[in-house]
């Protein structure tokens, strides 16, 4: 189980050095945003989904099944030519959501969600941004290798069962992904350590993580657990609110430390056996290409394959 990361590059995988020292209090967690994910999540891509089955109410109007998916996602357009617009996408999506779930060799499930009146082009312009090119990237891989055994390891582990993952949120249309997937596996590790599961700020690190990190316009896992090494924790998603943009940093709730760590570790890329073993010990960060047309619709991966 990843922790959420809507990334739109292929980026490493990260693992978090705790500090054993910390014990975080346990404010009330803030109220969270759904989170839309082409993202992995990591791999959480949850997205709120049409609730009945395409295969059921395939015998229904295209044109019923818009009025209801309209009012489910409270959408609506300002003129007519925009209306008849978004019902020709939304037959597209249909028809191709149609089309994928009838093939039965397929892993996952698509879905009417609140991306179906998007054509693809659109859907990438308004979503897939948010992770650096990281050529550029400074890795300082600041903690030790991972050294568990792959024999060892559980057949199958769950984070969110573990009670080290909050709830999915939403980044918007805000290109923070970066946030988002470094939040995820510093709340996973803070859970370990203290066992209190606390919902930390992707806008703390939007607003003032600008030394290589970039808001709304991007940025690196990497880079957002440098700024919180050296800033000496992390506040609360509650107490620093994530608003989908890029506000001024503020200095006050920047002192706030309530959760810290001592470091972190890359993965090294296409190593599956250690990747296995950092996601044996905590949620891990992860950022991949969401760049395919069907992680527009994703709902979810099939029993037989989860």
């Amino acid at each position: 189980m990843f922790p959420s990361a809507a990334c739109a590059l292929p980026g490493p995988s990260q693992s978090l050095t705790p500090n054993p020292k910390h014990k975080a209090p346990t404010p009330p967690l803030a109220s969270l945003q759904m989170d839309y994910l082409w993202r992995i999540s990591p791999l959480m891509m949850i997205i709120i989904f049409f609730s009945s089955s395409l295969t059921s109410i395939s015998a229904s109007s295209i044109s019923d099944i818009f009025q209801q998916w309209r009012q489910q996602h409270g959408k609506s357009y300002s003129t007519e030519e925009e209306y008849f617009y978004r019902f020709n996408v939304f037959q597209d999506n249909y028809d191709y959501i149609l089309r994928h779930n009838t093939n039965s060799s397929s892993s996952y499930t698509l879905s009417l969600n609140a991306f179906a009146d998007l054509t693809h082009h659109e859907f990438k312009l308004a979503r897939l941004r948010g992770l650096s090119d990281s050529g550029d990237l400074i890795r300082l891989n600041r903690g030790g290798s991972l050294i568990h055994s792959s024999a060892n390891l559980p057949k199958s582990l769950d984070w969110r069962e573990m009670g080290a993952v909050t709830n999915v949120k939403d980044q918007g249309s805000c290109g923070a992904c970066w946030s988002f997937s470094a939040t995820g596996a510093m709340e996973g590790i803070n859970q370990i350590v203290t066992g209190s599961l606390i919902s930390l700020s992707e806008q703390e690190l939007v607003d003032c993580d600008r030394s290589f990190n970039n808001g709304c316009e991007g940025g690196l896992m990497d880079y957002a657990y440098e700024f919180v090494i050296k800033n000496k924790g992390i506040d609360t998603e509650e107490d620093y609110p994530y608003q989908g943009r890029a506000t001024t940093c503020n200095k006050n709730k920047l002192k706030t430390h309530v959760v810290t760590i001592d470091g972190y570790k890359d993965v090294p890329e296409n190593n599956e056996d250690q990747l296995l073993q950092a996601v044996a010990a905590q949620p891990v960060s992860v950022g991949i290409c969401g760049s395919e047309r069907a992680f527009q619709l994703y709902s979810k991966v099939n029993a037989s394959e989860s």
